[in-house]
């Protein structure tokens, strides 16, 4: 923004853009840790109430939604808001959540294990109760492993089981890449986790073995709202053969069903304007909103 048009602004108006930009800067600067936006817009000063959008990708973001506490909210990927929208998976109940676009991006969640542990299946994994050392991402709450629980309940084990049989799961924070040399090392014997364009092509080169999801228990899965993917050996071709495996795209932002419909058209009207500025996979639409899905 030009100082011309800064000095148009009320200077209420103009401090708010001061601190908008501000903090657009910090997230983008090399070595700044404090990655995750939540930002209050308030009506007043000492408003404690107001219009909460917060930036974040995890599920918490559901639950601040689900309370009020947040009016605006995002989510990777979209299979956890559908779960939340449906009440399944983790979800004991259906929640007041509502999408209102999505941002694309296109992922998968992959299993990974290696060669000397024999398994060939997340059926083998149920059925001998394998003692697998196990990187995740973390933390626990994080998208990834909400996900891979619902796909292992379908197998009938869990996380915790893993650890109960006397392996490790370990909740790391790092990107899946970056965890690679615990596999090389033998610290770990498997890797869960999404981002597979960045870890499994050096994975497979490594000699470890990526777990089908075969489809009946995929038909169980589309039930609670979760979506087939396929790792294509095309993109990856030290793969052996296309792996069968669980879509973990999609960008939504989604808000309440009780959020008035005034700010939900303002929230698509600053989208489209803001488009040409939004981290986007693949081609951009000539628009981007409105989308208003439960909204009218």
């Amino acid at each position: 923004m030009t100082q011309r048009a800064m000095n148009r602004l009320s200077p209420a108006v103009a401090r708010s853009k001061l601190a908008l930009e501000l903090a657009a800067e910090l997230v983008g600067m090399d070595g700044w840790p404090h990655l995750r936006a939540q930002i209050l817009l308030k009506t007043q000063d000492f408003d404690p109430s107001g219009f909460s959008i917060y930036g974040s990708g995890q599920p918490d973001g559901i639950e601040q939604v689900a309370r009020g506490e947040a009016q605006l909210a995002m989510i990777n990927p979209s299979a956890v808001l559908t779960m939340a929208y449906r009440g399944t998976g983790p979800f004991d109940q259906a929640l007041g959540v509502r999408a209102i676009s999505v941002i694309p991006s296109y992922d998968q969640i992959a299993f990974a294990v290696t060669e000397a542990t024999g398994l060939r299946s997340l059926a083998d994994v149920a059925r001998q109760h394998y003692p697998l050392r196990v990187s995740i991402r973390g933390p626990r709450e994080n998208s990834v492993p909400q996900l891979a629980n619902v796909v292992f309940k379908a197998y009938g084990f869990s996380l915790e089981d893993i650890d109960s049989w006397g392996g490790k799961v370990t909740y790391d924070r790092r990107l899946p890449a970056g965890r690679l040399e615990e596999i090389e090392s033998g610290a770990a014997d498997a890797l869960f986790d999404e981002a597979v364009r960045q870890w499994v092509g050096p994975a497979a080169g490594l000699g470890m073995r990526f777990f089908d999801v075969d489809d009946d228990t995929m038909g169980r899965l589309g039930e609670l709202g979760l979506r087939r993917g396929v790792i294509a050996q095309a993109s990856h071709p030290r793969l052996p053969a296309d792996v069968q495996s669980v879509d973990f795209s999609g960008f939504p932002v989604f808000t309440h069903a009780d959020v008035p419909e005034s700010e939900i058209r303002a929230v698509c009207a600053a989208l489209e304007a803001r488009r040409n500025r939004i981290p986007w996979e693949g081609r951009r639409p000539d628009a981007v909103g409105p989308y208003v899905q439960g909204h009218g």
